[in-house]
């Protein structure tokens, strides 16, 4: 067994200011009323969710939330399609909208930017949640894609509009714009990746280098977790994504190495004090 490693976790991972102010309100309206609906995972962490479905918070569907008659809902960071808001109005529903200013923001640019009839392309995940908000500002017209190969297998105008999902990697966005101009087209690139998840790319290169093997926490359904992951790996490749304390395996580790425990923006703190913790009995 492993004995005296010696464990830190990244300061600056953790919940980015989007999800913190959405699980606030949250906790907020849980003291106050004992429940609350919540339209999908408040948070891609299914450890962080299942803490709150024990406080009263009730997750549903689209399905569910069609049948709801004067309730509170909560919009959680990601953000929603005006559909959703004009189902609301109809059924006499209250939103609670925790929707990310920096998501709210792009909505607005690409609602303008469709209104003006641009050729929206979209780089992003088909079905996230935030994409779906995206989308639903050009009523669906937009072009997502997820990758350089899914976009070239369209028919593309000359002229491109391109935004980004918030949390994809800057890098790719630029090799992307700059593949469509060497193949001739003008793009007009909207830069709509949030910094705070952008600056993390960095700061996780600096700290992932620092220790003997990484252990990145993440639930397995967030885009940022699966992006910030590969940062780490490809800045040390003894990095182990684990997304809860029972996946940690005591093989991974020798006595006396340094461990550095990192997450991703979705990532509630005290699972990676939870992580540290159990590492620190090993």
């Amino acid at each position: 067994m492993p004995h005296h490693l010696s464990v830190r976790i990244d300061p600056n991972s953790g919940f980015c200011f989007g999800v913190i102010y959405a699980i606030q309100m949250a906790e907020d309206l849980l003291d106050e009323q004992g429940y609350l609906y919540c339209l999908g995972d408040i948070v891609h962490n299914d450890e962080e969710v299942e803490r709150l479905r024990q406080r009263g918070l009730r997750i549903i569907d689209y399905d569910t939330f069609a049948t709801l008659r004067s309730e509170a809902v909560l919009i959680r960071a990601h953000g929603e399609p005006p559909a959703t808001y004009q189902m609301a109005l109809e059924n006499n529903l209250t939103l609670i909208d925790a929707s990310c200013p920096v998501v709210l923001k792009l909505q607005n640019r690409i609602k303008a930017s469709f209104d003006k009839k641009d050729k929206i392309f979209i780089y992003g995940k088909h079905g996230h949640a935030e994409v779906r908000g995206l989308l639903g500002q050009t009523g669906g017209e937009a072009v997502v894609f997820e990758n350089l190969d899914e976009l070239l297998r369209h028919e593309l105008p000359d002229n491109i509009t391109l935004y980004s999902q918030t949390t994809k990697s800057t890098d790719s966005f630029y090799r992307i714009k700059g593949e469509l101009e060497q193949r001739g087209h003008t793009v007009n690139a909207n830069d709509t990746i949030c910094r705070q998840v952008s600056n993390r790319d960095k700061d996780l290169r600096r700290f992932a280098a620092q220790f003997d093997q990484v252990i990145f926490v993440s639930g397995t359904k967030s885009s940022n977790g699966k992006v910030l992951y590969h940062v780490c790996l490809e800045t040390n490749p003894n990095t182990h994504f684990v997304s809860k304390v029972e996946e940690l395996q005591t093989e991974w580790f020798r006595p006396g190495q340094s461990i550095g425990i990192c997450g991703a923006t979705s990532t509630p703190m005290w699972l990676m004090e939870k992580v540290r913790d159990t590492l620190l009995r090993l």
